[in-house]
């Protein structure tokens, strides 16, 4: 079995640009669990909610999850902003002893501020038209999917730091 660090939090927070660079300060892999869903469906993320819905990629994420978890490999693993809350995933995952997960905590304000020009990229937020309708959707989401992210091993706060910064913080904690 592979060892693993896992970032995990709200979408936005930077777990893709903080885990490349992570895995190149360790020399681990990095996979990102959207792609890696992406490569292996064949197909995008919005397209697979717009064709087969919400379920269907939940059910593709756990599976591919799995099948992460059960390889050999090292490596720095970016979950999609709502793998945690779905199933029992968080306690699947916190059941490996081989694994540190972080939790990238972001407030709502700076959340809003780096997703509203991203929308049309993000199913989830693809149809708020305003950046107040697009922050209170997020405070309200992170409001339910916190009581998953805090089951991480790790917390680090993001706001206001760069991802050097970051980085070194991350290193410090695991």
């Amino acid at each position: 079995m592979g060892s693993f660090l896992i970032l995990l939090g709200y979408m936005g927070c930077g777990k893709s640009e903080l885990g490349k660079k992570i895995s190149i300060s360790r020399s681990i892999s990095f996979i990102d669990l959207d792609h890696f869903i992406e490569e292996k469906e064949k197909s995008s993320i919005s397209s697979i909610f717009r064709k087969h819905g919400e379920l269907y990629f939940r059910k593709k994420e756990r599976f591919y999850l799995e099948m992460l978890f059960e390889s050999d490999i090292d490596a720095v693993i970016s979950l999609g902003g709502g793998t945690p809350c779905y199933f029992d995933n968080m306690d699947f995952i916190n059941s490996f002893e081989n694994k540190t997960t972080v939790y990238l905590k972001t407030s709502p304000k700076e959340l809003a501020r780096r997703l509203f020009d991203q929308r049309s990229q993000r199913p989830m937020i693809s149809h708020l038209e305003t950046s107040d309708a697009l922050l209170e959707f997020i405070s309200k989401h992170l409001f339910e999917r916190t009581f998953y992210y805090l089951k991480s091993d790790k917390h680090l706060v993001t706001d206001g730091k760069t991802t050097d910064q970051l980085v070194e913080e991350f290193n410090g904690l695991t």
